[in-house]
């Protein structure tokens, strides 16, 4: 090596010896860096000083090695292989797009090490609007995903292969506005031109994806996650409404957009709207109400929220289930 190499890069130069020579001596870490023993033990010291553990040993067989826990293999990740892994931690964990937060933190750390084809769409997942615990859902293909969040950061219009059930499936013109990840499943909120309204579509249906020529401007102020939990509590089969005596500002502390639309009634007093499919699961839901409450409609839920109290009664009192109503 140039002796007039400069001080920073005989300091990486010695870390990267030191990381592929382990118990290297001070003689050959002068040699390598063209220095004197004194001057690579300087340089050792450096290393030491900016928190990087350098153990040294005495004797014939002594050296230099880093401390265990400071080096990682090589990360060789596909871009795939990276979406995946992002998505699985968003999934796990709501605040993994939180760059301040230990995860989100521990993750953009990985995000940078990669190469920049891998990287940029796995980043840009990582920016996805996230809410609620997670789930078990079918996690959706890794790069359409990622094509999905590009699109809409990048405001360009798609066509859409959508499979909607067991309905087969159809095509779709949509404004890709977000990408959420709502209790472990990931939703798309756009704008069908097809259907001339807001959509809020599960990705994991999404079949194939076509970007149009021309851009769009999403809605001023939108706030993707509460519209998603809007969206979710509407247009089931069960027309929900719930009397809470409670103010409107509390309920909604204590549950979710997609559980309903709380409606005050007056200052001390809040009405419930949501719809349903499931009754049996929301009358669960509405255990997480602190204050008094009434189930005005449907008749299934005030029956589903009957069958869960005998349920909780007899747990509470220590009764066999199979012998309560014998």
């Amino acid at each position: 090596m140039s002796h007039d190499e400069s001080p920073t890069a005989r300091v990486l130069l010695l870390l990267e010896l030191l990381q592929n020579n382990p118990g290297i001596t001070a003689d050959r870490l002068a040699g390598r860096l063209g220095v004197s023993e004194r001057a690579a033990r300087r340089y050792v010291g450096i290393l030491r000083e900016a928190g990087i553990p350098v153990e040294s040993a005495r004797g014939p067989y002594g050296g230099y090695r880093l401390g265990r826990g400071l080096r990682l293999p090589p990360l060789m990740f596909t871009p795939t292989e990276a979406l995946g892994l992002v998505m699985a931690v968003l999934e796990g964990h709501h605040d993994a797009a939180d760059p301040s937060g230990p995860v989100g933190g521990a993750l953009g750390k990985l995000l940078r090490a990669l190469p920049e084809p891998v990287a940029h769409p796995a980043e840009a997942v990582r920016r996805v609007s996230t809410q609620g615990a997670p789930g078990t859902p079918a996690r959706p293909d890794a790069d359409l995903t990622a094509a999905l969040v590009q699109a809409a950061a990048a405001h360009r219009r798609l066509r859409l292969g959508y499979r909607p059930g067991s309905h087969g499936e159809r095509t779709m013109e949509v404004d890709p506005w977000a990408v959420v990840v709502h209790h472990g499943r990931w939703y798309l909120l756009c704008w069908s031109h097809t259907r001339d309204a807001r959509r809020v579509l599960r990705v994991d249906r999404v079949t194939t994806l076509t970007v149009l020529p021309g851009t769009f401007e999403p809605p001023a102020g939108l706030n993707p996650v509460e519209t998603v939990e809007e969206h979710l509590s509407e247009g089931w089969t069960h027309e929900v409404e719930i009397v809470v005596e409670a103010p409107a500002s509390r309920v909604a502390e204590w549950l979710p957009r997609s559980l309903g639309r709380p409606e005050p009634i007056d200052d001390r007093t809040t009405r419930l709207l949501a719809t349903t499919d499931e009754p049996d699961w929301y009358a669960k839901q509405l255990t997480a109400i602190r204050p008094p409450f009434r189930i005005v409609r449907p008749r299934e839920l005030r029956e589903a929220a009957l069958a869960l109290g005998r349920r909780l009664t007899q747990a509470a009192e220590g009764v066999d289930p199979d012998t309560a109503f014998d």
